[in-house]
């Protein structure tokens, strides 16, 4: 079964093997509650949650995530005993890794170069003019 329709946030949720619609369902409650968050930027990308048609395994689902916030990529994998279990460890992963990169995103911030490498050393750098921090 696979599911392209997209979450709010673009982002596509697809499934291999037997996925149940309830599991489905939660999962796509729990990656909007994490990618629709106020304050983040464009999201965009797929997630997959599969279940392993072999059942003798330990841990026959699985999930894996691939999506850009901001102009970040974010990879995020889990694997667990059920279905709910993995898509809420997917969820954890995968708020984890999106507040990282949404808090190195900011609107017109771009990395600054330390003086040494040519960056600027005024008063509006932030840089200091004494001597080093210990």
């Amino acid at each position: 079964m696979t599911s392209d329709n997209p979450t709010s946030a673009q982002v596509q949720l697809r499934t291999d093997g037997d996925v149940d619609r309830e599991t489905l369902a939660y999962a796509r409650q729990k990656i909007d509650a994490v990618l629709n968050r106020p304050g983040l930027p464009a999201v965009t990308g797929e997630v997959r949650i599969t279940r392993a048609t072999a059942h003798h395994g330990e841990r026959p689902w699985s999930a894996a995530a691939d999506v850009r916030v901001g102009g970040r990529q974010v990879v995020v994998l889990a694997e667990e005993a059920t279905g709910h279990e993995v898509v809420d460890q997917l969820q954890g992963r995968l708020r984890r890794q999106t507040d990282k990169a949404a808090h190195t995103w900011v609107v017109g911030r771009k990395p600054v170069a330390p003086p040494w490498r040519g960056g600027a050393t005024g008063p509006e750098s932030g840089a200091s003019h004494g001597s080093h921090p210990a």
